[in-house]
């Protein structure tokens, strides 16, 4: 039998291949079918390709074995065109089912009966609805011909601070209550809106990576960073060490409420309360590190305007370029006054000039120095003073060894006690007070040491004198007398040799 079987299908080859493919065609039927959906019901949502269309209806795969239709109408966008087209996916609502067709459609609306609207209700069906006015509590809503009413907190998500501009506008609501046959049917768009948010963030997270770069509008800022709106209802947050490269003292310095900002995602967690998601953000990793290139654009001996960002007990740091700090040494601070604290000399948020005086790219460092950006007065010592030159200066202080005489900001030399001793004004020399003016000798320079040896002679210590006695206002007494009648003769002898 075998052998007969064999030599009808050596003698039917033709016959044999039909046999096959309708094998084939039979196993895919049943597969395509096994893969259909047999539990559709009105009020299901689905998401189904257009499949074909004429002028006004669209046919959609619904995944059962009935396709699906929908008007045109209802798959018009805001500006009343028909954007898509066969192979593109839609979701809608199954509004009614009959063993020919599945009726699909965004939202109930146009004129319906009270089953209409009851199966809407049972089924949760959006329903297409027109505000009308504002009334107690909420607004009057015309749906299917007939009066809602939707309270003012299901009216939106968010606050309503002004209830007069939804009205007269139309939108998609859920009815939450349906009583009294028809005649008493409360409305809420806001759970449609949280639903279609919900929906939206949880397909916006399953494709959330760490590392992926998002935009966002800022919404909100702390004194530790700012909040960054991603989609609706779901918030990023930047903190504030991650808004800039450069040292922030508040969010207000680099951002604005309402900014459109890129970001990084850096984490993303689940957080104590069920469905909610902190997810962590950095603004300033989107663009380079600007320590990078720092090599490249600064370099040793340049002269920079920066901007104090802080002081410590040893120093003052600033920032030269955006995220680009350096440090000002004490000792870098002035080369006119003693600095004993930075605070003396600078604040946070002022603005100078420095120089570059070295630069550790590796080690995220560089070396400032405000002094030498302002200038060494020692620096053109010789062509400002000359020994023999009398020159006026003002009393600093006094010590053991000493009067120090300020010439100029920078610029101190030291009369020494022992040429105070040898003079007859020493009386008065005692009585200077800081800042009193005093004329004295240059005597040594000395420009490697950064040390001027001061002197007087009887004609600066006459003038010392002078200044000194015009300056007191008062009588001198019996030795003050003594003293102006020595100098009285003194200049008459001078007359004479004249």
């Amino acid at each position: 039998m075998s052998e007969n079987l064999e030599n009808n299908q050596h003698q039917n080859p033709e016959t044999t291949e039909t046999q096959d493919d309708s094998e084939s065609f039979a196993e895919l039927l049943e597969s395509y079918e096994a893969g259909m959906r047999e539990d559709l019901n009105v009020g299901d949502r689905i998401r189904g390709k257009i499949i074909a269309m004429d002028a006004t209806s669209v046919f959609i795969d619904t995944g059962t074995k009935i396709d699906g239709v929908a008007h045109k109408e209802e798959l018009l966008d805001e500006n009343g065109r028909f954007p898509y087209s066969p192979g593109d996916q839609v979701e809608l609502y199954v509004v009614a089912i009959n063993e020919r067709e599945i009726r699909l459609s965004r939202a109930i609306s146009g004129i319906g009966g009270l089953s209409m609207l009851r199966e809407a209700f049972q089924s949760q069906i959006p329903v297409e609805g027109k505000v009308r006015a504002i009334v107690k509590g909420g607004f009057q809503v015309e749906v299917l011909r007939r009066s809602a009413f939707c309270p003012m907190g299901q009216m939106d998500i968010k606050y309503i601070e002004t209830p007069e501009d939804y009205v007269g506008n139309t939108y998609q609501f859920l009815i939450k209550q349906f009583e009294e046959n028809g005649r008493n049917i409360v409305l809420s768009r806001r759970e449609k809106l949280e639903a279609e948010q919900k929906e939206a963030q949880e397909a916006f997270l399953k494709e959330l990576t760490v590392g992926a770069i998002v935009e966002g509008r800022v919404t909100r800022l702390m004194r530790y960073g700012a909040f960054v709106e991603l989609i609706a209802g779901l918030e990023g947050m930047v903190h504030i060490s991650e808004l800039s490269w450069s040292r922030l003292l508040k969010p207000q310095e680099a951002v604005k409420i309402g900014d459109t900002v890129r970001a990084r995602v850096l984490s993303i967690e689940g957080g104590q309360k069920e469905g909610v998601t902190k997810i962590a953000l950095s603004v300033k990793q989107v663009s380079e590190d600007p320590w990078n290139t720092v090599a490249d654009t600064i370099r040793s001996g340049d002269r920079l305007k920066g901007r104090v960002t802080r002081c410590t007990g040893f120093g003052a740091f600033v920032e030269v370029l955006p995220g680009i700090e350096g440090l000002v040494h004490i000792s870098e601070m002035s080369y006119v006054k003693r600095v004993n604290k930075p605070q003396d000399l600078v604040s946070p948020g002022d603005t100078v000039w420095v120089v570059v005086k070295e630069v550790d790219a590796a080690s995220r460092r560089i070396s400032l120095s405000i002094k030498d950006a302002e200038g060494d007065p020692w620096q053109d010592i010789d062509e400002k003073y000359s020994v023999g030159q009398v020159v006026n200066g003002t009393f600093e202080n006094k010590e053991a060894f000493g009067y120090f005489i300020t010439l100029e900001p920078g610029i101190t030399g030291l009369l020494p006690k022992s040429k105070v001793t040898r003079t007859s004004n020493t009386g008065s020399l005692e009585k200077l007070k800081q800042g009193d003016p005093i004329s004295v000798i240059i005597d040594e320079i000395h420009r490697e040491s950064r040390r001027i040896s001061l002197g007087l002679s009887d004609a600066v210590e006459e003038e010392n004198w002078r200044s000194f006695a015009a300056d007191s206002g008062k009588s001198l007494g019996s030795l003050g007398e003594q003293l102006q009648k020595a100098l009285q003769k003194k200049e008459r002898q001078l007359a004479s040799k004249k």
